[in-house]
C-alpha cells in the first residue's frame, strides 16, 4: 500500500458516499445516470468474485464489500425506491449502455493475460469500467443542469482513476516485475474520458459559477 493507492481508494469511496448522500438525504437522483450505475454494479460483480475464496487482507475485503453493496444499493434506489425513482430522468438517460457490454466481453476474450474464467471476467471488468462513465457524461451534457453533489461525484470518480495512474507509476519504479499493461491502458482511457469534464469543472470553480457542460 502506498500513498497514491490509499488516496485513490479514499477518493473512490468519497465519490460513492457523496452519491449516496444525495440520494438518501435529498431523496433525489436527478442528474444521475442509472445506466452508468448498472454498469458499475456489473464491473464490481465480475471483478470481486474472488471475495469468496481468495482472502488478501481485511482492508481489501472491506473495500470490496463496500463497493459491491453501494453499487447495487444505488441501482435499487433509482429503480425501486418509491420517492427517489420519481426524480429519475428516463427520457434523457437514453445512452444504449448494453451495446458496451458485448465489445468489452469480446475484447476480454481476445486480449487478456491468462485465458481462464476468472481472468477473463477480471479483464472484462477493466474494459467495462473504462467506458462506464459515458452514459453519465452524456446525461450531464443533455440536461446541462448539474447540481453540486452530482458534479462532485463525477469529479471524485475521475480523480480516483487519475490517482491510480500515479499508483501504477510508483509501483512500476519501486516493485520488480510490476507490469500490467491492460490495466494501464484501460485506466488511461478512462481518465482521458474525464478530460472535458475536468476542464469545465475547474472553470466553474474558478469563476464561481454553476457547472455546465456544452451540448
Amino acid at each position: 500500500m502506498n500513498i497514491f493507492r490509499l488516496a485513490g481508494d479514499m477518493t473512490h469511496l468519497a465519490s460513492v458516499l457523496v452519491l449516496l448522500l444525495k440520494i438518501h438525504t435529498i431523496k433525489s437522483c436527478a442528474g444521475v445516470s442509472l445506466k452508468t450505475q448498472e454498469l458499475y454494479a456489473l464491473v464490481f460483480a465480475t471483478r470481486y468474485l474472488d471475495i469468496f475464496f481468495n482472502f488478501i487482507s481485511f482492508y481489501n475485503t472491506i473495500m470490496k464489500l463496500i463497493f459491491l453493496g453501494s453499487s447495487f444499493s444505488i441501482v435499487w434506489y433509482i429503480r425501486r425506491h418509491r420517492i427517489v425513482r420519481r426524480s429519475y430522468d428516463k427520457d434523457q438517460d437514453t445512452f444504449r449502455h448494453l451495446f458496451l457490454l458485448l465489445p468489452c466481453l469480446l475484447l476480454a476474450l481476445v486480449i487478456n493475460e491468462r485465458f481462464t474464467f476468472k481472468e477473463v471476467l477480471w479483464t472484462f471488468s477493466l474494459y467495462l469500467e473504462a467506458v462506464a462513465i459515458l452514459p453519465q457524461l452524456v446525461l450531464l451534457q443533455r440536461t446541462r443542469n448539474i447540481d453540486n453533489l452530482t458534479g462532485q461525484y463525477v469529479f471524485l470518480l475521475g480523480a480516483y482513476r487519475a490517482l491510480y495512474i500515479l499508483n501504477w507509476i510508483y509501483r512500476y519504479f519501486t516493485e520488480e516485475h510490476y507490469v500490467h499493461w491492460i490495466t494501464w491502458i484501460a485506466g488511461t482511457i478512462q481518465t482521458l474520458l474525464y478530460g472535458d469534464f475536468f476542464y469545465y469543472y475547474f472553470q466553474s470553480w474558478k469563476n464561481n459559477v454553476r457547472l455546465e457542460l456544452p451540448a
